[in-house]
């Protein structure tokens, strides 16, 4: 089965021997956070798989496999692969070769593993990680339309990445680059959409035979992903909701040795492994519960900022590194529900139904759908005028973070409500946010991530239901429900979803309130010329805006938080010398008590 790997590799008119020469520095060079690993040394220096063709006129080409003493076998014309799950005859990124010798780098449409390029001169660089191709480029600048993306989403919308001038390639797309042989330029790559989620012209209304087409469907995505195991344990992450336990019902009546892993927030979060204890009795399986302290996370911050690679700030992220750390003691392989929510309209559609509804009926209604379905990201959309400083301001101006959505929610794709918001949650909060962190968590710790609601065949069925089968009254994730209420406890299937309760605020406010004023330091955010240097004591003040009160609190400082890590520890930008006038050297109570002073 081997280790996860990446590759880094490039392509175009140049000098065969400089561009070796750089890729092998590059390679040597790699700091230890860039490789995956297993407890084990890595071998280097990884193979060269490049057939270069030197002169003038005729195009060259490289790549090298980090994490592999040999090539993975690939399918025709294809020179790079990676797959998050490790089943190679399947990948979820590719770079391939026609045969004219254009160039193709491709992924696939859930977006489990990203792929990343750049141009420099007119050799195209490639490679499955971000911080790989930084060494490629004269200067790493951040990308102004980049971050103001992931203030907006908290991930980076593709094809932007936080830097200047590296892109990545859309989920569900291949670009293909041409080239003028006579003059040895590259022309610009071509965009081919190679699949798109599209709503079915007839709908399925019989509950009957929906239930029996579905139990079939998720029977055979398990069967396909557990198809190279052999008598070898598999994780599974298991919170104790519907899409999880689903996925570990189903490991189970397929005969695998299961392990479960959950998480345990102590009395500070909202406590979901009594689900997850639940769900491992019925299923007989054993459970690991990884708990989750202010101490760990501030431990494993930094290596999770590192093994991300782009900026991610939902507060799961250190959680879940957490989690994939304990798993990979005991496996190489962890199975998750990640994409159970997307394919069946999970809980977060409601309010942006109801919306919908409401807007057909009042077409006058100020706010457009496609703002308000921005702001069910619940970030500093809308607050640009307060958190950024002039010169970022005035850039912006003219980018508008609804355009980053408008493909997603595509009309004539989903005419139905119902299934444009399934379509625009794979497309955006799946392939852009959540599948690629999960790939990059396991990889970090050499574990193949596998998810079963990311199966093709499974997903294009989703959109022959209809709305009625998905969200039936206020109970989401109806015909799943149905499907599955034989396999688990009852009250596992039909309890109401609830977001994992990551105690975010608590932590801001109480364990890492001094942290705060290092990580969010003044002095650094004045000199990045970003932010405003005093944001963080706005927002804990509650003086950003109305909406961002309570747990708001801890996610928009985790938001900003993440980003400041990954320019210090992904970019390696040097930091200049903090500064003390902010709150968070006092202890919290005595800053509460100057706040009362001071405004009496």
């Amino acid at each position: 089965m081997g280790i996860p790997h990446h590759f880094l590799g490039y392509w175009g008119y140049g000098a065969q021997q400089e561009l070796e020469a750089l890729l092998t520095s590059v390679v040597k060079n790699l700091s230890p956070n860039l490789s995956p690993k297993r407890r084990e040394a890595l071998s280097f220096p990884p193979t060269l798989a490049g057939k270069g063709v030197r002169g003038l006129g005729q195009k060259i080409w490289n790549v090298v496999y980090i994490g592999l003493d040999e090539n993975p076998p690939l399918q025709q014309n294809q020179i790079a692969a990676i797959s998050a799950s490790g089943l190679l005859n399947s990948p979820d990124a590719w770079v391939s070769l026609q045969e004219n010798n254009c160039l193709i780098l491709g992924r696939e449409p859930f977006g489990k593993a990203p792929l990343y390029w750049t141009q420099q001169g007119q050799i195209i660089w490639f490679a499955s990680q971000l911080q790989l191709l930084l060494p490629i480029l004269q200067q790493s600048e951040v990308s102004i339309p980049g971050l103001y993306g992931y203030s907006c989403f908290s991930y980076v919308p593709t094809p932007l990445t936080p830097i200047n001038g590296v892109f990545a390639v859309t989920a569900g797309t291949e670009l293909v680059w041409q080239s003028d042989r006579q003059s040895g330029k590259l022309q610009t790559p071509e965009s081919k959409k190679i699949h798109s989620w599209r709503e079915a012209p007839e709908q399925l209304t019989d509950e009957a035979t929906a239930i029996t087409e579905l139990q079939t469907l998720l029977k055979d995505s398990i069967e396909r992903q557990i198809a190279d195991l052999k008598d070898e344990p598999v994780g599974v992450f298991l919170s104790g909701g519907l899409d999880s336990s689903v996925v570990a019902a189903l490991l189970v009546q397929a005969g695998v040795k299961v392990r479960a892993y959950t998480l345990d927030f102590g009395n500070a979060g909202i406590p979901e492994y009594p689900y997850s204890e639940q769900v491992a009795e019925f299923l007989k399986i054993p459970l690991i519960k990884v708990a989750v302290t202010p101490s760990s996370i501030e431990n494993a911050l930094i290596p999770t900022v590192q093994a991300l690679d782009l900026p991610f700030g939902d507060g799961v992220c250190v959680p879940l590194y957490l989690l994939s750390e304990r798993a990979s003691q005991e496996t190489q392989v962890i199975f998750n529900g990640e994409g159970g929510d997307q394919l069946f309209a999970g809980w977060t559609n409601k309010p942006l139904i109801a919306a919908g509804v409401y807007q057909a009926e009042n077409p006058a209604g100020q706010e457009t759908f496609i703002q308000q379905y921005l702001r069910t990201f619940h970030r500093l959309g809308g607050y640009e005028f307060q958190i950024y400083q002039p010169e970022v301001y005035a850039q912006i101006q003219n980018l508008h973070p609804e355009d980053w959505l408008l493909a997603a929610l595509d009309r004539n794709e989903c005419p139905s409500l119902l299934h444009r918001l399934r379509r625009a949650s794979l497309m955006l909060k799946g392939a852009q946010n959540i599948h690629p962190r999960a790939t990059a968590l396991g990889f970090a710790h050499g574990l193949w991530v596998r998810s079963p609601f990311c199966d093709l065949p499974l997903a294009e069925w989703t959109f022959r239901l209809s709305g009625e089968l998905c969200l039936q009254g206020a109970c989401e994730k109806y015909i799943l429900k149905r499907a599955v209420e034989n396999w688990l406890p009852s009250e596992i299937v039909w309890r109401q979803k609830r977001g994992m309760g990551v105690p975010l605020t608590s932590w801001c406010l109480n364990d890492f309130w001094h942290q705060i004023g290092i990580w969010l330091n003044p002095e650094i955010l004045r000199a990045h010329n970003h932010f405003y240097p005093h944001i963080a004591a706005q927002i804990v003040e509650g003086k950003l805006g109305a909406a961002i009160q309570d747990r708001r609190i801890g996610e928009t400082l985790w938001l900003l938080i993440m980003w400041q890590l990954w320019r210090s520890h992904v970019l390696n930008e040097k930091q200049s010398k903090h500064s003390w006038d902010h709150p968070f050297w006092l202890n919290r109570w005595l800053w509460r008590n100057y706040k009362i002073i001071r405004n009496s």
